[in-house]
């Protein structure tokens, strides 16, 4: 059966004031999931937010859209890209510089409400890696398939400085690198990463947010699912 979406915001990227400091983290928020400090803010100096995830130790992944400033569609300089990892509160694991970004070579930006997706994917390198001793990134999977029950750890307006983990996300349907996911996510998700969650595994990386979306009557979330391209994209990045 053919799969029909309509996009109702292309863009989950979030808005905030240039250097504005995030509010702090409601006592006991920090979420408990096991390598949950390879997530982490990515923060625009034109005052955007998105979030990105370790997938090596000098590289995150995160949304291709997140790179364009949704007013302009002028792609962003990775010099204006800082990286916090594990930020809870004001405390970071670890912060980071962007100086270089790949973008999935079949992504082209659009305006919001005629969003692409499917290939929305960026690969960002970081000034210097950061320890294995201090973050493990993220291992990867290609598996997930409509049915399966994913989680979703994300920085959003809400929480800005405490990510915020969404373990009900049933995968509704897949339509090549497509998820649409049943769970909702706000403005700051774009690029958090979908993750396998089994018990006593560490969990793995499968999707990226992308935008959300209505199936018919109902608000889904839309995710780009990995597939050999991230490889070619990591190797590019360097």
């Amino acid at each position: 059966m053919r799969l029909f979406i309509a996009a109702m915001a292309a863009c989950l990227s979030l808005g905030m004031p240039v250097g504005a400091a995030a509010q702090d983290a409601r006592p006991g928020a920090t979420t408990t999931l096991e390598g949950w400090e390879a997530v982490g803010r990515l923060n625009f100096a034109n005052g955007n937010i998105c979030t990105g995830a370790l997938v090596a130790p000098d590289l995150v992944l995160t949304a291709a859209h997140c790179l364009f400033d949704p007013r302009t569609g002028v792609r962003v300089a990775p010099s204006s890209v800082r990286f916090e990892a594990g930020l809870s509160g004001r405390q970071v694991v670890a912060l980071r510089h962007v100086v270089k970004a790949v973008v999935h070579p079949q992504y082209r930006y659009r305006p919001a409400g005629t969003h692409q997706i499917g290939s929305d994917l960026a690969v960002l390198k970081l000034d210097r890696p950061i320890s294995r001793s201090r973050i493990r990134p993220l291992a990867v999977s290609q598996d997930a398939e409509r049915g399966d029950t994913l989680g979703v750890l994300s920085y959003t307006r809400r929480r800005a400085s405490q990510p915020g983990l969404e373990r009900s996300c049933s995968v509704l349907a897949r339509q090549s690198r497509t998820l649409v996911l049943s769970c909702l996510v706000d403005f700051g998700a774009s690029g958090s990463p979908v993750l396998e969650m089994r018990p006593g595994l560490p969990p793995r990386l499968v999707s990226v947010i992308s935008a959300k979306a209505a199936m018919g009557k109902r608000r889904v979330t839309i995710g780009t699912a990995l597939d050999g391209s991230l490889l070619d994209l990591m190797q590019r990045a360097g």
